[in-house]
């Protein structure tokens, strides 16, 4: 379809029924329209109205359950959210790549040569070129097409706006040249490909497989190079509840040693058991060992070994309780789940700046407005930033306003749990 054909169908409600089945309510489509009419416009004003287009769309994730547990070879849930990076693409008949994200400048990326360059870590033109490679090296074919893009991810908000690009591009090279023959995994796994060796910066699979995959996905790491990765069937739009992210605005510099201690602290367990990670350990046998370990590692090492091997059960709860459509003891997962990153894993503040604790204001208002109807947890790495509160539609806006009020205009984002990842958003 040609673009203007394209913005023709989207205004006169043609192409409904294709948004709703990835924004889900009326409501949702017609505020995305205007999105996709400026981003089709962009692509005319760059590269013409002369080619047929291709619409395609991936999810930023949110983490569910399962708190700093993938670095040590644990289990987790995740979900893609309504928020989503979106491109408009035609093909090329060369091995040129011109991108051009809404608000940056334009990527040109060559992928006749696809060797990573150590200068080009960090930009996003590494990335479209390690996804290529990616999906080159799994046997795919690859070739150059012209995009216009815009994401609403927010990126610094725990929603992966990164992993959201990585798999937009990975999704475009799907379509056009594969014909959506590329399963979710292959997708996700060249996505990260791209975000460890061409951006350099290193990163597991679960933000790449929630925004491939799609709606509710639990992922076992105890197998790093084969995980177990699972979709989730459950209609979160029927269960009388929304998805709130709260953004507290927190400080996140000076965070990175507050973070690896984390991950250093639990192998210290593990290496004290004679092991390389915590999934490697037995809980029995970590709990007979106490007195032994209390004299090798710090209390706060076991507190958070007691959070991972905990953390791994309530994963399953939440998986078990979505599955069997009991939403009670879902919320009852999600909370413990945050109780236990407050007193055991301690990622809700940073030590080096007890004073400052917007993550903690935001868990004990959200206590105080939802004990015994919703559920409320840090999301993400911790320390600052975000927290995730699951709220009865009927206290939205209870919540939203006592929240903004507190946090700022703007600090509570409602999102929807997308049934689907990435995807051709019009056949």
């Amino acid at each position: 379809m040609k673009p203007n054909e394209l913005i023709a169908k989207i205004e006169n409600g043609e192409l409904d029924k294709s948004f709703k089945k990835i924004y889900v309510s009326d409501s949702a489509v017609e505020e995305q329209k205007p999105r996709y009419i400026r981003t089709i416009k962009e692509f005319i004003n760059l590269f013409g109205d002369d080619r047929d287009v291709f619409v395609l769309s991936a999810p930023g994730r949110t983490e569910v359950c399962g708190n700093h547990t993938d670095h040590n070879n644990g289990k987790v849930l995740a979900a893609s959210i309504n928020l989503d990076a979106i491109a408009i693409a035609a093909k090329r008949d060369d091995m040129k790549i011109n991108e051009k994200s809404e608000g940056h400048g334009l990527n040109e990326v060559d992928i006749s040569t696809l060797s990573p360059d150590e200068a080009e870590y960090g930009r996003s033109s590494s990335m479209i070129k390690g996804v290529a490679a990616g999906l080159k090296e799994k046997g795919y074919e690859i070739g150059g097409f012209d995009a216009c893009t815009t994401s609403d991810v927010m990126g610094g908000s725990g929603l992966s706006s990164s992993a959201a690009f990585e798999v937009l591009i990975a999704t475009v090279i799907n379509h056009l040249y594969n014909d959506g023959k590329i399963d979710a995994v292959t997708v996700a796994k060249a996505a990260q490909f791209s975000e460890n060796v061409y951006f350099g910066k290193p990163s597991g699979l679960l933000d790449q497989m929630a925004s491939s995959v799609g709606t509710f996905v639990t992922i076992d790491f105890k197998d790093t190079a084969n995980p177990v990765i699972k979709k989730v069937d459950f209609d979160f739009a029927k269960s009388g509840y929304s998805l709130c992210i709260v953004d507290t605005h927190g400080n996140h510099s000076d965070l990175t040693d507050d973070y690896a201690a984390v991950r250093g602290e639990m192998e210290a367990v593990a290496k004290a058991m004679g092991k390389n990670v915590l999934r490697e350990v037995e809980y029995e046998e970590f709990f007979q060992s106490l007195d032994v370990l209390k004299e090798k590692v710090n209390d706060r090492a076991l507190l958070r070994a007691f959070h991972f091997f905990g953390e791994n059960e309530r994963v399953d709860k939440a998986v078990s309780s979505l599955e069997n459509n009991d939403f009670d003891s879902f919320k009852q997962a999600i909370t413990e789940s945050g109780y236990s990153s407050f007193l055991y894993n301690q990622n809700v503040y940073s030590p080096k700046n007890p004073t400052e604790q917007k993550l903690s204001l935001a868990l004990c208002i959200s206590e105080k407005l939802l004990n015994g109807k919703g559920a409320w947890r840090v999301h993400g790495g911790g320390f600052a930033g975000t927290i995730q509160a699951f709220v009865p539609n009927d206290m939205l806006d209870a919540y939203k306003e006592t929240i903004n009020r507190v946090f700022g205009d703007g600090s509570c984002h409602v999102l929807i749990i997308r049934p689907v990842g990435g995807a051709r958003v019009i056949d």
